[in-house]
């Protein structure tokens, strides 16, 4: 082999990569996310999975690109990891469809049908097809079929490249000392896994070695090990998809690592036990393109046969090897807390009900919860609390949505005046505590700027949001009560405290410009002061929104809505009474 030889393989593995990489990349185009969709909505049947990673990683022709989706699915939540496991598996499957596409190179025959069998024959029609596509249609789906064409046709040429650039070789005894070598299992799979790391695709490697038995120096006893590595290199791609992302997506992973390993250590275990029995005569002998795809084939199948019952046992390895941590169970927790709402309990609509109540009072708890906590933040910034916050802001989030679609659920079924009612105060009110949290979140970001900048209120001012925040903390304290045990009568007490939270807020703005004129506060503190009392404010306007929902149980929205239009605010009212007895209690010094 010459130094234009040398150029001439380069060349061709260089065009078989590119073809591949836009066979690939055409074939997802086409498929226009529907692969994806059909992962994404996979059922938890695991034969069904391994179907489905078969089918969907035959038409993107790349393992690697399956089990990436997959990792991403698993990060993003979509999937459970125990999904994952069978398309992992399938996916291996399915990337040998390559290897027997390629095989097709050694078809031989004179009879012109046979030779049109073998993919050199018939590409250059493709080619030449899929450049018209690219280059004279406008449709963007024709096109990307184009690419299709054009890649398997480079892939193939590249395959041919190779396979000419190397068939000298077959006259040097260095190699095939070189693959003599490669008989040992160990040096072979390392080999193997090495190649298709630095490459990132098994389904080319495996090509790579299907070229190079042109040279018939390859035996299958050295074959056997390299491809066995090669599904190991191939994990690479995957666990590289992984960094940076959710414990879970690691531990999908991991599966497919650990899902490769041992299935070559059972494999070539197994194998070789049988062939110091039986002694397998056909090592010896000089591998061919078919013989590659039939071991590779019979490696994914017999693992995914002998792993698949055993799926469990990957999955807790993969939780041994990524282990979990306090923030982990907390959210297993929290999730396994959702399967109360199950839709079979929507056949008995009042259970059902009491059951979505329970949520909403969970939700409702936890939002005053991060008030508190945000307020507090003002007084005393601890990094830890405001992300305790963040999270509670998202949990909060999640059962907002997770109750709303609950409750699109039940209000078709067939449910008494009394739910009807009940259902939307709980509709209504759950959308009020999630702007509640929204507005803690606010609080948050405010205090961390200000201990970001060092900056602090002055004592007057701190003196009067202190009082101003524990009228926020009461009135959020008292809907919450409010809500949980439905009392329209104390509901009537939200608002004139709502009205004197607004007197108390304008207040407030009134002594901060007096503090600014005598340079006692600065603007840039005046702007911080003036956000927070407009989030105090807004959070006491939805606890007025709450206890109107609350009211509406007893009475019609109407009537409900006009109690509050038509207040008897003269003096001596129970409203006056009770809005300047709040007044009294949260007077600002």
């Amino acid at each position: 082999m010459n130094f234009f030889d040398l150029l001439s393989m380069v060349g061709g593995l260089a065009l078989f990569l590119f073809g591949m990489h836009v066979l690939s990349e055409g074939l997802e185009k086409v498929s226009g996310g529907k692969l994806e969709k059909i992962l994404e909505n996979l059922t938890s049947n695991r034969f069904k999975a391994v179907l489905l990673g078969a089918g969907v990683t035959a038409v993107i022709q790349s393992s690697s690109a399956t089990t990436v989706m997959v990792v991403g699915f698993v990060n993003s939540g979509i999937m459970k990891l125990s999904q994952a496991i069978g398309i992992i598996m399938g996916a291996n499957i399915g990337t040998t469809a390559t290897s027997w596409i390629l095989s097709l190179t050694g078809i031989e025959g004179s009879n012109f049908f046979i030779k049109m069998l073998k993919p050199m024959s018939f590409s250059p029609i493709l080619a030449m097809i899929g450049i018209v596509f690219i280059m004279f249609l406008k449709n963007e789906k024709k096109k990307d079929l184009g690419m299709i064409f054009v890649g398997f046709a480079v892939l193939m040429y590249g395959m041919d490249a190779m396979s000419d650039a190397v068939a000298p070789l077959k006259d040097v005894p260095e190699f095939a000392n070189l693959f003599v070598m490669f008989k040992n299992p160990i040096l072979g799979m390392i080999v193997g896994a090495l190649l298709t790391a630095i490459i990132q695709s098994s389904s080319a490697s495996i090509g790579i070695l299907q070229a190079l038995c042109a040279t018939g120096s390859i035996s299958y006893a050295a074959a056997l090990p390299i491809i066995m590595g090669q599904n190991i290199g191939t994990c690479i791609t995957a666990m590289m998809s992984s960094v940076g992302t959710t414990k879970n997506a690691r531990r999908a992973a991991v599966v497919h690592l650990l899902f490769n390993l041992l299935g070559t250590i059972i494999f070539m275990t197994g194998f070789y036990a049988i062939h110091a029995v039986v002694n397998f005569a056909f090592l010896e002998n000089a591998a061919n393109e078919t013989g590659i795809a039939v071991i590779h084939t019979a490696f994914n199948v017999v693992a995914t046969l002998i792993l698949l019952p055993l799926a469990g046992v990957l999955e807790k390895l993969s939780l041994m090897i990524v282990k979990k941590d306090e923030e982990e169970e907390r959210q297993e927790a929290e999730q396994a807390a959702f399967v109360r709402m199950d839709e079979r309990f929507l056949n008995t609509p009042a259970f059902a009900l009491e059951q979505v109540n329970t949520y909403a009072v969970k939700m409702a708890e936890i939002t005053k919860e991060s008030l508190d906590q945000a307020i507090q933040l003002f007084f005393k910034y601890d990094k830890d609390i405001a992300k305790e916050i963040q999270r509670k802001e998202q949990l909060v989030d999640r059962y907002d949505d997770e109750i709303d679609s609950y409750l699109v659920k039940l209000s078709g079924k067939n449910l008494s005046v009394k739910d009807t009612r009940k259902l939307n105060m709980i509709q209504h009110s759950i959308g009020d505590f999630e702007r509640i949290s929204d507005h803690a979140l606010n609080l948050v970001e405010a205090a961390k700027e200000m201990h970001k900048k060092e900056q602090s209120f002055s004592a007057k001012a701190l003196e009067e949001l202190h009082i101003f925040s524990k009228a926020i903390a009461d009135i959020v304290a008292l809907s919450v009560s409010i809500f949980e045990n439905e009392d329209a009568v104390a509901a009537r007490q939200i608002e004139p405290f709502e009205e004197a939270i607004d007197v108390i807020q304008k207040e407030m703005k009134k002594r901060h410009t007096k503090r600014l004129r005598k340079g006692k506060c600065t603007v840039e503190m005046g702007f911080v002061l003036s956000d927070v009392t407009n989030n105090y404010e807004r959070i006491a306007d939805h606890c007025s929104n709450i206890a109107i929902s609350i009211m509406q149980l007893e009475e019609d929205d109407t009537l409900a809505h006009e109690y509050v239009d038509n207040l008897q605010k003269s003096e001596g009212s129970e409203f006056d009474l009770r809005f300047k007895n709040y007044l009294k209690k949260y007077d600002l010094p």
